[in-house]
């Protein structure tokens, strides 16, 4: 039996879960069973990815969401999906990347989801790993209200990682657990608790094609780290880049690294390009509990508090050495006068 914070971790007997073998005692028996619920889609979902092309076109273009962005069949199918499990649950409230405003599903519902369903669809058909975003806390009385403010009102957060093995990795915050779905029994059995980012790093992710767009304090970071053992920090760095902030996350949560998606000068993008709501905020709730850092650059993500459901945040997490190396950068830019 999996032990967590040095007790064993069981089931409450109150807790009928049908899709985790595994949670901790302390667990609020509504976050577990709601959890339960996203997991059992999760599955499904991997079911259909892994027949993808099969029985039908996950990639296939419907056109944009409410925000702006493109959507894939599988973006619509998991969303569907997703709010058709959370029917009769204790998920009052639920705020999707692919919904224009929250949807109140279970009036006088305890939780509120904001979820993003399906992340990194421009992956669907390149059969690189892709995943599920969420982020839970109590519902307000406003369904609206529920989500807007600070990460800190997070209750619990997690991601499913699509790739070759099905993985959910949650925090309750008390940690953060590692499922992996088991293909044989459809159950997500628990093979990591109190999972942790290791301090330092050498291993950074940003996309740089868009180097000639970046402020200058992100220019500085990545040029310092490019000069290699030659250079300031005398030591070689690796640079990856996957284009899904799942799967970004799951290989810094395993073997530690550093994620940048910085605002940049090109229109749409001046406040980042990745969501506060449905993104930053679960993730920097999981990242923190596995002793990382989460920030805009300078201000840690659950210190953030957005205006709209869809706000926008550069986002900036992993090692904490490097996130705070990033704030260093910064905070050097601007200090130099004009």
């Amino acid at each position: 039996m999996a032990q967590t914070q040095g007790r064993a971790v069981t089931v409450e007997k109150t807790i009928v879960l049908t899709m985790l073998d595994k949670i901790p005692d302390t667990v609020d028996p509504k976050l577990a069973r709601t959890v339960d619920r996203l997991a059992g889609v999760m599955a499904d979902i991997a079911r259909r990815i892994a027949r993808g092309g099969i029985d039908e076109n996950l990639a296939a273009d419907l056109g944009t969401n409410a925000d702006g962005d493109a959507q894939k069949a599988l973006d619509v199918i998991a969303d569907d999906e997703f709010r058709a499990a959370l029917i009769g649950s204790d998920v009052g409230h639920y705020a999707s990347e692919e919904q224009d405003s929250v949807v109140t599903l279970n009036p006088g519902g305890a939780l509120a989801l904001a979820i993003d369903p399906l992340d990194g669809s421009s992956n669907i058909d390149t059969n690189v790993s892709i995943g599920t975003l969420f982020g839970i806390g109590p519902a307000a009385q406003d369904p609206r209200a529920s989500f807007l403010r600070q990460g800190q009102a997070l209750m619990a957060a997690g991601y499913a990682i699509y790739g070759p093995q099905c993985c959910l990795v949650v925090t309750f915050g008390q940690g953060v657990l590692k499922y992996v779905l088991d293909p044989k029994a459809q159950r997500f059995r628990l093979v990591q608790d109190q999972i942790r980012i290791p301090v330092a790093t050498q291993e950074y992710a940003i996309n740089a094609s868009n180097q000639r767009h970046w402020p200058a304090p992100v220019r500085a970071y990545v040029t310092d780290r490019l000069a290699g053992a030659e250079g300031p920090l005398a030591r070689n760095y690796n640079t990856r880049w996957i284009a899904s902030l799942v799967a970004e996350a799951h290989r810094i949560l395993t073997r530690g690294g550093v994620f940048l998606y910085p605002s940049d000068r090109r229109k749409g993008y001046e406040k980042g390009r990745l969501r506060l709501v449905y993104e930053c905020a679960p993730m920097a709730m999981l990242i923190e509990q596995a002793g990382g850092r989460a920030t805009d650059g300078v201000t840690p993500i659950a210190r953030l508090v957005p205006d709209h459901l869809h706000d926008r945040t550069p986002f900036v997490f992993g090692s904490a050495q490097e996130v705070d190396a990033v704030a260093r950068y910064v905070a050097a830019a601007e200090a130099q006068p004009d």
